[in-house]
């Protein structure tokens, strides 16, 4: 039985509400059980060097955590005047992830900067980022398809994440905080609304795992991902 009373092959209840914030281009507030993550996306008319002048376009993402998005306090990273290295990890997932699902050069040479801002965590914080993060790009890029600014639409397919793991013996679907902390195995599954596998991030928690296991969570992830694409969806229609 798992703590929270789901089935193996269960998600938490997912809700995502559009237009959160007056001034982004495109901004959510997703939640994933107790997980919620405020995503914003920023349009810019400039993109970095290292592309300049190629006429594609970039998506990039920064991430944190409010200090009492967890059960105790965390010390702002601003104060310590760096980003941890965890943070650095997740954002660069994210702006990976959501590059993977577009079209750069129908996007035109300009920056879309998606914000992933967790309110309160409970587990799964990057693949709720992810999942957010594409509905506040998907908004972005309808103003800029609405003003005729970009002509073909640069997003091919939804892109969402999911987390699975072996949780006491048993492969489990979308893990909250005390199966996460206690799971076996623990796997980051991102991919897109046609079951493209994006990125897979699994690890040996406290047990090793076999293949036969490694495909059952992979049935599990993309179970959860179409769950997860319709309801991106129904947000951003």
């Amino acid at each position: 039985m798992r703590p929270s009373g789901r089935k193996l092959d269960e998600m938490r209840p997912v809700s995502i509400e559009t237009g959160v914030t007056k001034h982004a281009e495109g901004s959510c507030m997703i939640r994933m059980g107790d997980t919620h993550v405020l995503c914003t996306a920023t349009i810019e008319d400039r993109v970095p060097p290292f592309i300049k002048g190629s006429g594609l376009g970039w998506v990039t993402a920064e991430y944190g955590m409010l200090p009492r998005s967890t059960n105790t306090r965390m010390r702002r990273e601003a104060s310590s005047g760096k980003q941890g290295g965890r943070t650095v990890e997740i954002q660069r997932l994210i702006g990976r992830a959501l590059r993977a699902g577009g079209d750069r050069v129908a996007l035109g040479e300009r920056q879309i900067t998606v914000d992933c801002d967790v309110i309160q965590a409970d587990g799964g914080t990057r693949c709720a980022s992810i999942t957010g993060g594409w509905v506040a790009l998907r908004l972005a890029v309808n103003k800029l398809m609405k003003t005729g600014d970009v002509i073909s639409d640069p997003l091919i397919d939804p892109v969402s994440a999911v987390s699975c793991g072996i949780y006491a013996g048993q492969p489990v679907l979308d893990l909250d905080y005390p199966e996460d902390s206690e799971a076996g195995v623990d796997g980051n599954f991102i991919m897109t609304g046609s079951g493209k596998l994006i990125e897979v991030q699994m690890s040996a928690e406290g047990s090793i795992f076999s293949r036969d296991q490694m495909n059952q969570l992979m049935d599990l992830a993309e179970k959860g991902v179409s769950e997860l694409a319709a309801a991106q969806k129904a947000a951003a229609a």
